[in-house]
This record gives structure tokens, sequence and C-alpha cells, in this order.
């Protein structure tokens, strides 16, 4: 969970939250939290703490923002300085809303040709959004396979993901010859 120092806003956006995720049908959930972090962020102020929105030099940092004690989800704030974005990756096989928080980012998405079990995959582009401050978008499977970037050739950007529950790992897929293969990856959050 956040700490104890959580500013006002960001409890009531955990407030919202704890109301959508109750939701039986995940399209359903993801919408409403999709309209909440699109209707929170269009605004431009300040909901997050200035310590999250800080970025890492070698990767793109990762800070968790707040673990729902009972385990529907949690939320998780990126920072990606300029050049920085992520292999093509899943997330393991679970729901996400993606919001832009500050700045500009790139989201490619592609669509997996066959079985994910194959140790080389293929994969088909869908398409690429440019996405800014407010707007945000929802990845359920089995339509989750994406990459993101920093769209701002000068500045950080900063996105705002929730997740069905902590996600601690996902498949990034590296391109070899005939296609890509599959790699499970543990994700860590970034040191202060």
């Amino acid at each position: 969970m956040l700490s104890d120092c959580r500013s006002p806003k960001a409890a009531e956006l955990i407030r919202l939250l704890d109301e959508a995720v109750d939701l039986d049908c995940i399209k359903g959930r993801c919408e409403k939290v999709k309209q909440i972090l699109e209707d929170v962020f269009h605004s431009g102020e300040d909901w997050l703490e200035p310590q999250y929105l800080v970025p890492a030099h070698e990767r793109y940092a990762r800070r968790l923002l707040h673990r729902d004690p009972a385990g529907r989800y949690s939320v998780v704030a990126m920072v990606w300085d300029v050049g920085q974005g992520t292999a093509l990756h899943d997330h393991a096989g679970e729901w996400c809303v993606e919001c832009v928080y500050r700045g500009k980012i790139k989201v490619t998405s592609f669509d997996l040709v066959g079985s994910s079990d194959e140790p080389v995959v293929q994969f088909v582009e869908e398409k690429t959004i440019f996405a800014g401050c407010g707007e945000a978008g929802a990845l359920i499977p089995p339509f989750e396979y994406h990459t993101i970037a920093n769209a701002l050739p000068d500045v950080p950007s900063v996105t705002v993901h929730v997740y069905g529950h902590e996600l601690t790992w996902c498949h990034i897929f590296e391109p070899v010859e005939g296609g890509y293969t599959r790699v499970r990856k543990e994700l860590c959050y970034t040191a202060d």
C-alpha cells in the first residue's frame, strides 16, 4: 500500500478504484477503471506525489503506488525518460488499464499468430497509437501483447497502470530467426 503520507488526492483515487474493481465482469471493470483514470488525470492536476515522477537512468522507473489488501488490484506509476520503452511483452494473462499522467506515449499492439506455447512465436503488428495526458487504454487477455515508449523527444512521460493483481512477472518476446522467443521476466520496483 501507499505509505501513511498518502495525499488526499491519492486516497480519493484509491477509493474510486476500490469501487470499480468490485464489478464481476472483467470488461466492465476495465471500462470503469479506464473512465476513472481518464476523468482524474485529464485535469492535469497533481494527483501523484513528486517521488513517483522521477526518471531512472538505466531503464524506465516502475513504482508501486498501491497494493489492494484484498489482492484485487495494484496501481503502479511508470516514468519513461527520453528514449525509454519496453520490449514486446504480455501481462501474464492479467487485465490492465494504462493511462497517461504526464507527457505522451506510443503504444503498439500486436496479435499473436498461433499458440504462445510454441518455441518460436509469430506476431502481427495490429496498430500504433499516441496517447496524451488523460488518455487510457485497457488490455484484456488474450489481447495483451504490446510495447510502450516515451513519444516525447526532450522530457519524460509518466503513466499509471492498474493491474488485476500485483504484476511481479511477465513474458517478454525477444526477436529470433523466424519470429520471437518467449522469456519470463521478473519485474521489480525502482529504488528511490
